[in-house]
């Protein structure tokens, strides 16, 4: 059973850190491209960065340069470090993976960019 399980969110004052962390089980890690998504309060959801098997990133404009994306293939995990946080990154940051054409998305977890 694919599991993906998102952790490291919370309330931070603009300008703060973060790094999210997303477990992954249930598929070989290593194989698959693992992606960050946003969403915030009455918005769409949006990509926000994404890491190939063999450690290729992409990262979408608003956040390029401030978050950072890696994988520990030990731990099947990925992360988000997320710097310079501003008010406009406030939002629920989803972990996702698509195996087989199929999406699995983890459940969330919420960053508040706030003073």
């Amino acid at each position: 059973q694919v599991q993906l399980v998102e952790s490291g969110g919370g309330l931070v004052q603009p300008g703060g850190s973060l790094r999210l962390s997303c477990a992954a089980s249930g598929f070989t890690f290593s194989s698959a491209v693992m992606i960050w998504y946003r969403q915030a309060p009455g918005k769409q959801r949006e990509l926000v960065a994404e890491i190939a098997r063999a450690g290729t990133t992409y990262y979408a404009k608003s956040i390029e340069g401030r978050f950072i994306i890696s994988r520990d293939n030990t731990k099947n995990t990925v992360y988000l470090q997320m710097n310079n946080l501003k008010p406009e990154d406030t939002a629920t940051y989803y972990c996702k993976t698509n195996l087989r054409d199929i999406p699995y998305w983890g459940k969330g977890t919420l960053v508040t960019v706030s003073s």
